[in-house]
C-alpha cells in the first residue's frame, strides 16, 4: 500500500496549492479519502474528507470555503486544492484512507506534505 502526496510548497499568504495524493496496493473507489493537518507544535487535524464516489464532503470549520477536497477515481487520486491560505494553514498535509475490505477494516497514511505559507 503507497499514499504519496506531493504538491506543498512554500506560498504568500493569500496563496493556492493544489495537494494531491496518489494511491497504489488498495481498493481505491471503495475507500474513504482524508486530508489532516498537522501545525507545528500541535496534533494532526482532520481538515476535509471525501466520500467513496465523492459524492459527499465534509470540511473543518477552519477551511470552509477555501479548501476543497476532490477525488478521480479513475487515476487513484484525490486531491486538497487550497486557496486564501493563511499562516496558519502552515504545516505538514496527511492523506490517509479509511475503509474495510476482506481482511478487515483499515486506514493507511502517506508520508505527509509540507506546506509554509509566509505572511
Amino acid at each position: 500500500v503507497q499514499l504519496v502526496e506531493s504538491g506543498g510548497g512554500l506560498v504568500q499568504s493569500g496563496g493556492s496549492l493544489r495537494l494531491s495524493c496518489a494511491a497504489s496496493g488498495f481498493t481505491f473507489r471503495w475507500a474513504d479519502m482524508r486530508w489532516y493537518h498537522q501545525a507545528p507544535g500541535k496534533e494532526r487535524e482532520l481538515v476535509a474528507r471525501i466520500s467513496s464516489a465523492g459524492d459527499s464532503t465534509n470540511y473543518a470549520d477552519s477551511v470552509k470555503g477555501r479548501f476543497t477536497i476532490s477525488r478521480d477515481n479513475a487515476k487513484n487520486t484525490v486531491y486538497l486544492q487550497m486557496n486564501s491560505l493563511k499562516p496558519e494553514d502552515t504545516g505538514v498535509y496527511y492523506c490517509s484512507a479509511w475503509g474495510s475490505e476482506w481482511s478487515g477494516p483499515y486506514s493507511y497514511w502517506g508520508q505527509g506534505t509540507q506546506v509554509t505559507v509566509s505572511s
